[in-house]
């Protein structure tokens, strides 16, 4: 094989603008570059600084006398010239603490660390007067350089640099999470079986959370249940707009005090319950069945919340909307009594469906006994439950996502770890094998638990979960 050509993949040096933005004359081009003040700011170091950097510690142990590039990735268009809002990638930001688009993390063979990163523009280029994506009079001010270093307590380089870096040729052996910046992607040749084991092991390490961690997803799940608390509030607008005010409602609460939603509120009136993941929200909310809410505030350092509460309407579950949501109820109280340290992670899972089985049974839904139904080579229960009933939590609402089974879905419960306990029972609204009295009812009860050495405390445990609970807390709110 010949000598490779040195990719030559730039990030835009002109200014970003649109094809209806008038021509800017030299003049006035020249006139905006004077004048301007450019003042630092001194901040203080971020409560995270320490902690990532002992997690940059136990990455590069991981990988020694390898380079390792973690992207915080760019925009993502929503609609031709407008973007989302941005928010990073999750193990860029668990490993810096940085929140700035563009930013990449490099963490050297002898395990330093450089965030290159795109600071504030100067004021001798047009970027901080014409730039639609990064100017500062468009979109406001960029730290600088030195700030993101003060705060973050590491070493900043211009992104600018980064190219010259990773498009020398050398024999240092080079891991780049992927698919999150196609200009970081472009600047270093894949290899898959590498990459994907730097994915692995990103993910591996956020498995146990420290104690800043907890107290951010503790903050998270506060806000969370103020927003549900928000929702029941505003009742006679529910009624009189249905799933949408709830979402609006729990959104403003999530600005508010968070950041943003850590995932597309989940609001199910009625039959739209029995949809795992109706994110639609147009429909009514009617008196006398029953609406399913899961919602989750992200927090301003990024940690979300994933709590579900299914409530009565009218305010008061009916006999049998009551039967169905204590026997959940049941369930998820046996989830959260199998969460310990040491136990497997699906303990919660088995220990809940277990309950929600003989339930099934006791309906006399079950075509075979509860013992067969409950067998791995069946499973038929799940027809009416679905879902498994954990998963981690963290940065992401599916926290963790890409470590190994081992580590994971078939590993154990350890001290620190934090997971939702939710299960659920769903009857199809066209589902002949139920009596029609259940058809179109879904029922789902989570709440996101911190594994301790005495077993699960509940961080979101301040929201009611009982159905004589339920119901006084939304008459307290309703008056």
């Amino acid at each position: 094989m010949g000598e490779e050509t040195p990719v030559t993949t730039q990030r835009p040096a002109k200014p970003a603008t649109e094809s209806h933005d008038p021509s800017v004359p030299e003049a006035w081009s020249a006139f905006m570059r004077q004048g301007w003040g450019d003042r630092e700011l001194d901040l203080p170091a971020h409560p995270v600084t320490a902690y990532a950097a002992a997690r940059r510690a136990r990455l590069a142990d991981a990988f020694p006398g390898e380079r390792l590039v973690l992207p915080a990735g760019g925009f993502k268009v929503r609609s031709y010239d407008t973007d989302y809002r941005f928010r990073p990638d999750t193990a860029h930001t668990y490993f810096t603490g940085n929140q700035t688009s563009d930013a990449v993390l490099v963490v050297e063979p002898d395990g330093s660390s450089v965030l290159y990163a795109r600071p504030r523009s100067s004021r001798d280029t047009d970027e901080f007067f014409r730039d639609r994506v990064y100017g500062e009079l468009w979109v406001g001010r960029r730290p600088s350089a030195r700030e993101i270093s003060d705060s973050l307590g590491i070493e900043v380089r211009h992104i600018s640099d980064l190219s010259s870096l990773l498009q020398t040729k050398a024999t240092t052996k080079t891991r780049v999470l992927r698919g999150r910046d196609s200009y970081v992607d472009a600047l270093v040749s894949p290899d898959e079986t590498r990459d994907d084991e730097l994915s692995r092991v990103a993910s591996e390490l956020r498995l146990v959370k420290d104690d800043w961690e907890i107290a951010q997803l503790q903050e998270a799940c506060d806000i969370t249940a103020y927003g549900f608390e928000d929702s029941v509030r505003e009742w006679p607008r529910v009624l009189e707009f249905g799933e949408r005010w709830i979402e609006g409602t729990f959104f403003r609460r999530a600005r508010a005090m968070g950041n943003d939603i850590g995932y597309d509120s989940i609001v199910g009136g009625g039959s739209h319950a029995t949809t795992l993941h109706w994110i639609d929200n147009t429909g009514p909310i009617t008196p006398g069945t029953m609406v399913l809410l899961d919602m989750g505030v992200e927090g301003r350092n990024l940690y979300t919340a994933d709590v579900t509460r299914t409530l009565p309407v009218s305010g008061t579950y009916t006999p049998l909307q009551r039967d169905l949501y204590d026997l959940v109820f049941r369930a998820q109280e046996a989830g959260l009594a199998a969460v310990r340290p040491g136990a497997a992670f699906r303990a919660a899972h088995h220990a809940a469906v277990d309950v929600l089985a003989h339930g099934l049974d006791d309906l006399g839904l079950l075509p075979v006994p509860v013992d067969e139904a409950l067998d791995e080579d069946s499973k038929v229960y799940s027809r009416w439950t679905l879902h498994g009933v954990s998963h981690m939590l963290g940065l992401d609402v599916h926290d963790c996502g890409v470590a190994s089974k081992e580590a994971y879905a078939e590993g154990t419960l350890a001290e620190g770890m934090v997971l939702t306990v939710e299960p659920g029972l769903y009857f199809q609204e066209d589902d002949l094998l139920v009596p029609e009295e259940l058809r179109g009812i879904g029922i789902r009860i989570e709440d996101d638990v911190v594994v301790r050495a005495d077993g699960a405390e509940n961080l979101s445990g301040s929201l009611p979960r009982s159905s004589a609970d339920v119901e006084a807390w939304m008459a307290s709110l309703t008056g």
